[in-house]
């Protein structure tokens, strides 16, 4: 497995060969056609670029993913997927602009949000959603933003709410829930659990009508310090040991998430919780995941949605 922190990826050429490995392993095909009737261009001017001798179009490895028509050498692409990939808290923007050399903030604000972009993942809906037969799926809310004793002066913006489905062992994802309700809730839940699972959560009142389309449903009733109970089975302490990481994050981190892009900082977090190293993937692996995922998708700078 190739080391994208190495040395050598300071190289623009071995960094384009490491991502047309990547997304062409069995051969370069036109992203326009499909087409494998494709040869490499030749000449200092066109280097890394192919021409598609069926549809007569150029493009390069950049073509249809994230990366498409960023001015942003390769190498600092691989560089900030890995420092993403890698930090379990997350990594500023600033962070990335003085670690990468970039050129304003900007950039590598855009950066940051193109490479989210790339993290986030659907394929739990293709498998049945999360969870299944015999399986446990945790739902609980959380708020995340300031506090208003932490502020001097200025009232802090109001908190966002959070809603995370977490496969107990297995996969997270969250939404961020402008109104939480049991009618905005439900569709969250039933299109993204399988409902043959068991469903966890906490004494919430919008849990209970939905808990009937499961297999069965457990509560735990926190207002009364009650944290685990039928052994330690029912329990929604995955989901709180999430959220810990999630706003520690944006303390921390971050400082201040708006409300326009909190979807894309949660997808972060889900993809590093979904390749963590407890499921045996490890930061290369983990960044390798991230290009791969950058594939087939595109987000314009004035597209914030």
């Amino acid at each position: 497995m190739i080391n994208l922190s190495a040395p050598r990826f300071h190289d623009e050429d071995t960094a384009r060969e490491h991502i047309e490995a990547s997304r062409w392993p069995n051969g370069v095909t036109c992203p326009h056609c499909g087409s494998v009737n494709v040869r490499r261009m030749e000449g200092k001017t066109q280097a890394g670029m192919f021409l598609c001798n069926d549809c007569r179009d150029k493009f390069t490895c950049r073509t249809g993913t994230v990366m498409e028509r960023s001015h942003v050498p390769l190498h600092k692409w691989l560089l900030a997927i890995h420092l993403m990939a890698s930090s379990k808290k997350g990594i500023s923007a600033h962070q990335l602009m003085r670690n990468l050399c970039l050129g304003s903030y900007r950039t590598a604000w855009f950066l940051a949000h193109r490479i989210r972009e790339a993290m986030t993942d659907d394929s739990h809906k293709t498998t049945g959603g999360l969870g299944g037969a015999n399986k446990v799926v945790e739902a609980d809310e959380s708020y995340v933003g300031g506090k208003a004793k932490n502020r001097a002066f200025k009232e802090p913006a109001p908190k966002k709410a959070v809603v995370t489905l977490i496969e107990r062992d297995g996969r997270a994802k969250s939404f961020h829930v402008a109104n939480v309700t049991a009618k905005t809730v439900r569709p969250i839940i039933v299109t993204n659990a399988n409902r043959a699972s068991s469903l966890m959560t906490d004494e919430s009142l919008i849990y209970p009508k939905i808990g009937e389309e499961f297999a069965n449903h457990h509560t735990v009733n926190h207002s009364a310090n009650e944290y685990a109970r039928l052994g330690g089975y029912a329990h929604c302490n995955t989901a709180e040991s999430f959220f810990s990481i999630l706003k520690r994050g944006i303390t921390g981190t971050y400082h201040s998430v708006s409300e326009a892009h909190l979807h894309r900082y949660l997808a972060e977090f889900d993809f590093r919780y979904n390749t963590r190293t407890a499921l045996g993937v490890e930061d290369t692996e983990r960044a390798a995941r991230a290009l791969k995922g950058a594939e087939g998708k595109r987000l314009m700078y004035n597209q914030p949605r």
